[in-house]
């Protein structure tokens, strides 16, 4: 008896997702079917030039403009930010720094020192108990 193998597919929204590229700015064939494993890897390592596109002008999905502004995606929404942004807009953006994206990233800052500070002091710990 052989076992058959089947392969591991995802919906588009998912496979976008782990391509940090905006579902809807998609090409339709992409956005309509499944994508296997084996094609999310082929997509990853060797981008067709609608992927290299997106990725370089976007518009890009919440988590990566978080990202480029260095922000959290929280920090987005009270900033009035609910849309995919492009790389230009992005930029303007980081040129015009508005009050509430200066807060915003004052506040991604301090709540990295404390992720920081609280790893430290864990370290700390486990090096006493050992």
């Amino acid at each position: 008896m052989t076992s058959h193998k089947t392969a591991q597919t995802m919906k588009p929204a998912t496979a976008a997702k782990k391509l940090g590229v905006y579902l809807e700015a998609t090409p339709a064939e992409f956005q309509e079917g499944v994508v296997s494993r084996t094609e999310l890897n082929a997509l990853q390592t060797d981008p067709p030039e609608w992927l290299q596109e997106l990725r370089r002008n976007g518009p890009h999905p919440r988590p990566v403009v978080a990202a480029k502004l260095g922000v959290s995606i929280s920090g987005l929404a009270r900033g009035g930010i609910t849309e995919a942004l492009t790389t230009g807009q992005i930029d303007a953006l980081k040129k015009e720094a508005p009050e509430w994206l200066q807060q915003e990233r004052a506040t991604q800052a301090e709540v990295r020192k404390e992720a920081v500070r609280i790893k430290e002091k864990h370290a700390a710990r486990d090096a006493r108990r050992a």
